[in-house]
């Protein structure tokens, strides 16, 4: 259990490092297109770290991870199921699970500043609820 910690404590650093360089909220508009490029790859990484610890979790459990094409969402679901984290926790991270796909299926010509203004406005609330989450789980 404690390398198992040690790990999420990891992903929580490098989480933490990339919140730290989001700009705020309202001085997307102005941004350069590789600065916003930039931004969308920060919300992308967290996502991707909120995914790692969740993975983590389930195989500490031996839960099988979800296979196939919708996994991204099935492994929500099942973090749920588990009760790794809230059904609440699950609905924010939706919003960085759809940003993920888009992301990684679209060119950075089809970033806009106003599309990525409520996942920067939002990522710290999201965050701070993902580790209460987590805590409570590890406690339990």
């Amino acid at each position: 259990m404690a390398k198992l910690k040690e790990k999420i404590e990891a992903e929580y650093e490098n989480i933490d490092k990339l919140i730290s360089e989001l700009p705020v909220k309202d001085n997307l508009p102005f941004l350069q297109f590789l600065e916003l490029a930039g931004v969308a790859t920060i919300l992308h990484n967290f996502y991707n770290g909120m995914e790692n610890i969740l993975k983590l979790l389930l195989k500490e459990k031996n839960i099988p991870l979800p296979e196939g094409v919708s996994w991204h969402k099935e492994l929500l679901k099942l973090a749920v199921q588990h009760k790794i984290i809230s059904e609440s926790t699950m609905f924010k991270l939706g919003e960085y699970l759809a940003f993920r796909h888009f992301f990684s299926h679209a060119y950075a010509l089809d970033l806009y500043a106003e599309k990525l203004e409520p996942l920067v406005e939002n990522i710290r609330e999201t965050y701070s609820d993902f580790k209460k989450d987590i805590l409570y789980f590890l406690e339990r």
